[in-house]
């Protein structure tokens, strides 16, 4: 298990985002392609097809349930003036009104982070408030340890590891899985949101830096209106609720595309456990509990 002792803030060296990739045509989906063009033609797709069902499907990985839209709004390919328009359309034109304000709502928190991280630069590599004693993050050989394993998608929690991969092969990964990702980072090996956020930079074809440090600053709870750093997410519980039938990790932990249905949330349950998966890092409820009684330090 990684070691803990008192650190200072990660180094620019290793909290600075780096400049995303730019998109190829593999990101998501087959038709997404750099231009214009491509970028409306999906972005219609969504609005004919998928927008009335968005607020029930977009946290589920396994469905294609969001628009994909980020590449093209990254790269300038689509402003979120016009999907506006567009939505206020779709709801003149009988798309649920509640569907179209649930999306209006992430472009207006793509709007924010772009408004914190401008009026807060330092956002880019600091956080905006203290949540737990420096001496909290794992640090050493066994915390960059841990941060490969997460980094490679071997922490022996499926959903995790189906997410990192998916990082890896394709440069995109969906938002539900970010949040998951960032939060066993950060609090189930205790390594500082920066080093997170820099490798997803690295890797995310929609990678913008506004978006990206602020949304790990909320996983973090170190950000503007960020989730509470008490809020941690269970690897588990969030797999069978948002990937119940096991579909999105077995497309990605090929080791587990024997194990049917939501054991393969669990794997370690599993007698034997499938070849050539890793047994889980370390134990999410000991690390849940290390995490909140650091957070309680801070508050003393």
């Amino acid at each position: 298990m990684p070691t803990r002792r008192r650190v200072v803030a990660p180094s620019t060296a290793v909290a600075c985002a780096s400049p995303p990739r730019k998109p190829r045509s593999s990101t998501t989906h087959s038709s997404s392609k750099p231009s214009e063009e491509a970028a409306r033609r999906r972005w219609h797709a969504f609005v004919r097809d998928s927008l009335a069902e968005y607020g029930e499907r977009r946290d589920r990985p396994d469905l294609a349930g969001t628009s994909a839209m980020s590449v093209h709004l990254r790269w300038g390919e689509v402003h979120p003036r016009t999907l506006l328009a567009d939505l206020a359309a779709a709801e003149a034109g009988g798309v649920p009104g509640d569907a179209v304000a649930t999306y209006r709502s992430e472009l207006a928190w793509r709007e924010f982070h772009a408004d914190v991280l401008h009026h807060s630069p330092d956002a880019r590599t600091q956080s905006l408030r203290t949540v737990v004693p420096d001496d909290a993050w794992a640090t050493g050989p066994a915390a960059d340890a841990a941060f490969d394993a997460w980094a490679a998608g071997r922490t022996g929690y499926p959903l995790v590891d189906a997410g990192m991969r998916q990082l890896l092969a394709v440069g995109w990964m969906h938002n539900r899985v970010r949040m998951v990702t960032a939060s066993f980072l950060v609090k189930d090996l205790h390594v500082p949101w920066q080093r997170g956020a820099a490798h997803f930079m690295a890797h995310l074809v929609d990678g913008d830096v506004s978006q990206n440090q602020l949304n790990w600053q909320w996983v973090a709870g170190s950000g503007h209106d960020a989730a509470p750093f008490f809020r941690v997410f269970n690897p588990v519980t969030q797999g069978t609720k948002f990937d119940p039938d096991g579909d999105y990790v077995r497309r990605w932990v090929p080791e587990l595309r024997g194990v049917e249905g939501a054991r393969v949330h669990e794997p370690w349950r599993l007698d034997p456990p499938p070849a050539g998966y890793p047994a889980p890092v370390v134990d999410h409820a000991h690390e849940r509990r290390v995490a909140l009684a650091d957070f309680e330090r801070a508050r003393r």
